[in-house]
């Protein structure tokens, strides 16, 4: 076994249980949720979305809402005014491009208006089951710190895992990596003293 496939059976034995922590029932709900969660906790995106989502849960819906009172229901989810006009665009693209229906491949993702890189591959692998790595702020900062990627930006940190971690395992990885920034390697004061990949660890090593 390399270092690597050390690390992420470590990984996979500590954080067997990780799942997405986003509340959602359809494709299209999964969607904006990953859209509000940009700078956003997901406990703070679930309330908003609870209440968002009772009446205004299909692209048909939530068009029914001027920007301005979409704004209303996401505020505390912070960058409410770019995230709306997102929603309310990539709500109109479904419906103009792809008949109302949420694609299902990555390219096709990202031709909605304010979807990126990692909006499509949650939504592709979470929702459709596909194999891809969504790099948010803690896969970034936990993969780079392990050394399973050495890049400076989301996107090259993203082809550096492709490479680095086993096709099969990219959706699983990308939630191991998650609940591992989360509960033990943050962003300031890492707990380094409990965490189980420590003689793994580049960052620990360079400290």
């Amino acid at each position: 076994m390399n270092r690597n496939e050390e690390i992420l059976d470590i990984l996979s034995t500590v954080y067997a249980d990780a799942k997405p922590a986003l509340e959602y029932d359809t494709a299209y709900e999964l969607l904006v949720a990953v859209i509000l969660s940009a700078q956003c906790t997901d406990v703070r995106v679930n309330k908003v979305t609870r209440e968002l989502f009772k009446e205004h849960n299909t692209p048909q819906t939530m068009l029914s809402l001027s920007q301005e009172e979409l704004e209303r229901y996401i505020f505390s989810c912070g960058l409410y005014h770019s995230k709306a006009q997102h929603i309310l665009s990539a709500s109109r693209d479904i419906l103009e491009l792809f008949d109302g229906e949420v694609p299902s491949t990555v390219k096709e993702l990202k031709r909605l208006a304010g979807v990126g890189q990692k909006t499509a591959n949650v939504v592709y692998s979470v929702w459709f089951g596909g194999d891809a790595i969504a790099v948010d702020t803690h896969v970034f900062r936990v993969s780079n710190r392990l050394g399973l990627a050495h890049a400076d930006t989301p996107l090259k940190t993203e082809r550096d895992l492709n490479e680095s971690v086993p096709r099969a395992l990219w959706s699983r990885a990308h939630h191991w990596l998650i609940y591992h920034g989360r509960q033990i390697c943050h962003s300031q004061n890492p707990e380094c003293d409990r965490c189980p990949l420590i003689k793994l660890c580049n960052y620990h090593k360079e400290k």
